[in-house]
């Protein structure tokens, strides 16, 4: 089967793959397997590229792969699949869009069934919206709200979106047992007997391969550096990868599907936000070899960083949750419920994050204007922050800031939506504090109330504006202090009682019984 199946090979490719052995495999006897798991069905391949070593090695195979079977075999599609967190650093963006626009062309000109394609985050669950625009902290270990929302449900989305049309799927990943063990015994778990396939962890009727789980790292650096002296078979040049890598430890971030996955850490392929690790080694080292313009990026970011340190907290953070409310923590397992407990603090001040809005497009403005192609925040994410800010629970943004931000910094306008609808201004906020100090009663909640009511006006049907009414009015309103004397009155403390969750099930299906039992009589 080897014979005939790769008849089609260039001649410098089949002869590497024959004398060269990967994992004390010939090297040949890959290519065999793969392409007879492409030959056996017709389900589509999605091949997980993060444009670091792992997923260039699998790209090579299957290209090679595919190269050799007879065009009229080449029967099914192939999605090559980046993910572009929006954050990315820079130098990977670019080498991951040149490699995707040098694989499209290869391909076409190849006749291979082989796509490319980049996803992103869905505008509202960008990391940008959910840190600037709805306040949340820089990501830590403890609360790591960005790998799910930039990274699995793109991905996610897209291979549902091939389930969709195709029924089943093959997700193709550069995932090595040497490189991540917990993730090669993830896999090792969904395995299908009898196959080299496994089941993914969370999507059902997609299917995972792991061609060269395997393979050491020097058996990924020679297919990528000896198969043609660094040109990859599409008809690019490898070399830029060696030098990412080159005088480095660092890893890369691998294509993240599931919550499986391991998390980049200190990788030089991860996000130039990232806050996980305390120090981003990647991007110094990056620096240090001599992308210094970088620079400003690595300040801004462990700026976010130190606004995770615990003595920081309660200074760039608001005493008050996102749902209009003070919280604790847990109690712990024979502690009292009057004893003092810790305080979570809620999403960032909105004075802060006008000011690292402000600094943002300003580091964005200046690497422009030196020559760096490059967008750091997008205009969608710009509207949708905005609009976060207008419609914030805890401090609406009753000046409409981000449009005068954006023009303090580009001199220019952006096609801003003005509403006629909005209930305030700043002269309205004006008055209603005014009357608020006045009446001892907190403008925002007024505020807050006026909201509901005009949302629901002119409706015929009214169901559950009380229901709205009475939930604003029971959220925390003052200051830290006088919340703070409330809760210690009413023992509020109590909800966060480790026995309360399961109280307040015990509740609910309580209730649901009383409804069954009035409803059957």
């Amino acid at each position: 089967m080897m014979e005939i199946l790769n008849n089609n090979i260039p001649k410098k490719y089949k002869s590497f793959f024959e004398k060269e052995n990967f994992s004390e495999v010939k090297a040949s006897d890959y290519i065999t397997e793969i392409q007879e798991i492409y030959l056996s069905d017709k389900r589509p391949w999605v091949i997980g590229f993060s444009g670091g070593k792992d997923s260039t090695a699998v790209l090579i195979l299957v290209y090679v792969s595919l190269l050799g079977l007879p065009s009229e075999k080449r029967h099914k599609p192939v999605f090559v699949v980046a993910s572009d967190t929006l954050v990315e650093t820079p130098v990977v963006v670019d080498h991951i869009n040149n490699a995707l626009d040098a694989v499209q062309e290869g391909a076409l000109r190849d006749n291979l069934p082989i796509t490319t394609h980049k996803v992103i985050p869905e505008t509202n669950e960008t990391f940008w919206v959910n840190l600037l625009g709805k306040g949340y902290p820089a990501p830590t270990r403890q609360f790591r709200w960005c790998t799910e929302r930039l990274k699995i449900d793109p991905v996610s989305d897209f291979i549902k979106q091939q389930v969709a049309e195709y029924d089943e799927v093959i997700v193709v990943l550069g995932s090595r047992s040497q490189e991540s063990q917990s993730r090669a015994q993830v896999i090792a778990r969904h395995k299908i007997s009898g196959t080299r396939l496994a089941r993914h962890t969370s999507l059902s009727n997609a299917f995972i391969y792991t061609p060269i789980d395997t393979w050491s790292v020097d058996d990924v650096w020679k297919i990528i550096r000896d198969l043609d002296e660094y040109d990859a078979p599409w008809g690019a040049s490898n070399y830029g990868l060696w030098l990412l890598y080159l005088g480095s430890s660092q890893g890369e971030c691998p294509m993240v599907i599931d919550e499986s996955t391991p998390s980049c850490g200190n990788s030089r392929f991860g996000c130039w936000t990232c806050t996980v690790v305390t120090k981003d080694r990647a991007m110094e080292s990056l620096i240090e070899s001599g992308d210094d313009w970088m620079e400003p990026l690595l300040k801004f970011r462990n700026m976010l960083a130190n606004t995770g340190i615990v003595e920081n907290k309660n200074t760039f953070r608001n005493y008050k949750r996102r749902i209009g409310k003070v919280s604790y923590k847990w109690a712990t397992k024979g502690q009292d419920i009057s004893e003092e407990r810790g305080h979570i603090p809620g999403p960032y001040w909105l004075k802060y994050r006008k000011e690292w809005l402000k600094e943002l497009l300003e580091i964005e403005k200046d690497l422009n204007s030196k020559g760096h192609k490059i967008e750091l925040i997008t205009k969608p994410e710009l509207h949708a922050i905005r609009k976060e800010w207008l419609t914030d629970p805890n401090e609406p943004d009753w000046e409409d800031s981000l449009p005068t931000i954006y023009r303090s910094v580009y001199n220019t306008d952006l096609n801003w939506v003005y509403d006629d609808n909005v209930n305030f201004d700043k002269h309205d906020a004006e008055i209603l504090k005014e009357l608020g100090s006045q009446y001892g009663v907190d403008a925002e909640m007024i505020m807050k109330l006026i909201e509901v009511e005009n949302s629901m006006s002119g409706l015929s049907q009214r169901r559950g504006i009380f229901a709205k009414l009475e939930s604003i009015l029971k959220q925390d309103w003052g200051s830290y202090e006088q919340i703070i004397q409330k809760h210690s009155k009413h023992q509020s403390k109590r909800d966060f009682d480790i026995h309360a969750e399961q109280i307040k099930k015990l509740d609910e299906a309580v209730s649901q019984l009383d409804k069954l039992d009035r409803e059957y009589h």
